[in-house]
């Protein structure tokens, strides 16, 4: 295969809105030693895409960033010393790259694709080979390209200090990507899962997926007390918790005592929350944060993928020229699972 000098990508000069997407064409360097070079097939978005467009990532980024951070390729061409990897493998890249294993911490918060360092919005990038991960079989490159971020963000939720196990109730809010894959997860390990969301439609949904109860905290207001009417009073073993400070208190209120409430999102707006630790020291209950997790994690992730055949629910897919449409649809809310961008034909 030639190997491009040139690659087409995405750009956002300015920081408010994705409507300044632009695409621009740029030279191509060549592996280093231990890299190897992707030819991107499939981007999925992520509400942070959104935000990181709109200058509004708590985070921060880079100037004139390329953005996205989830992807899934075939490599082309590896480096010198690389091992482990070959050209036409299938591949994704973890969402921070110098995320191998363990603990985050500082340096590796600062390797996130797509905000502090260039992200994935182009037909072809180079990864250090120890970021990547092979692509389970059974998933194509659309599918594969919704696990770097939402995937893994659940699994380490529920499988982190506390794993889940058989007969866990796990409470997932909203049918998002984050969501929907901790919902697959929950029961792929035999967990109860109760499913919220404002839409019986997206509800539905979500009970075609395993869904054991369903909620429509717009129906339910005080969701949290039919939260503990179905788990008889007893509360959930985790909590997904997508809405941040709009509902962290709701969800303090139906975690079990000792129970976990993973921390990932704030699509909810803000709320008072100065009793949090209050209610978490009364109910001995864990708040945990997350930031995605390790390329370690991402394989271990695969294995319960592989072992399940489970697919990743896929809303809608755009082409690569249609990158701003597809951010306007993640925008409107409209979709159940993921929204994926197609870089190329496989």
């Amino acid at each position: 295969m030639v190997i491009p000098t040139t690659t087409r990508e995405y750009r956002l000069p300015k920081y408010d809105g994705y409507h300044n997407l632009t695409l621009k064409e740029v030279s191509l360097l060549q592996p280093r030693a231990n890299d190897v070079l992707v030819k991107i097939v499939a981007v999925s978005l992520q509400f942070r895409d959104l935000m990181v467009s709109k200058g509004t990532y708590p985070l921060g980024n880079k100037e004139n960033v390329v953005p996205c951070s989830d992807m899934a390729g075939e490599i082309i061409a590896v480096g010198a010393d690389v091992e482990g990897f070959k050209v036409g493998d299938r591949v994704c890249a973890n969402f921070a790259l110098d995320h191998v294993y363990g603990d985050v911490n500082e340096k590796i918060k600062w390797t996130g694709l797509g905000a502090p360092i260039d992200g994935v919005l182009t037909e072809y990038r180079n990864f250090p080979a120890y970021s990547l991960v092979h692509i389970p079989s059974h998933l194509s490159y659309v599918e594969a390209s919704t696990l770097p971020c939402a995937a893994l963000t659940a699994y380490n939720a529920l499988n982190g200090p506390t794993p889940l196990k058989a007969g866990d109730a796990v409470l997932v809010q909203g049918t998002g990507g984050v969501s929907v894959f901790a919902l697959q997860f929950a029961k792929a390990s035999g967990a109860t899962v109760i499913a919220t969301s404002s839409s019986d439609a997206k509800l539905t949904i979500a009970k075609e997926l395993g869904a054991d109860h369903l909620i429509n905290y717009r129906q339910t207001p005080e969701w949290e007390k039919e939260v503990l009417r179905i788990t008889e009073g007893r509360g959930v073993d985790h909590v997904v918790e997508v809405g941040g400070q709009g509902t962290l208190m709701k969800s303090l209120d139906c975690v079990r005592y000792a129970g976990w409430v993973h921390m990932i999102g704030f699509l909810a707006g803000s709320t008072d929350t100065s009793d949090a630790p209050l209610v978490a020291l009364g109910k001995a209950a864990m708040i945990r944060g997350i930031l995605i997790g390790s390329r370690d994690q991402f394989e271990s992730m695969n294995r319960l993928i592989i072992a399940n055949k489970l697919k990743p629910i896929v809303d809608k897919v755009f082409s690569f020229e249609e990158a701003k449409e597809a951010y306007a649809y993640l925008d409107s809310q409209k979709h159940v699972g993921k929204v994926v961008i197609k870089v190329s034909k496989d």
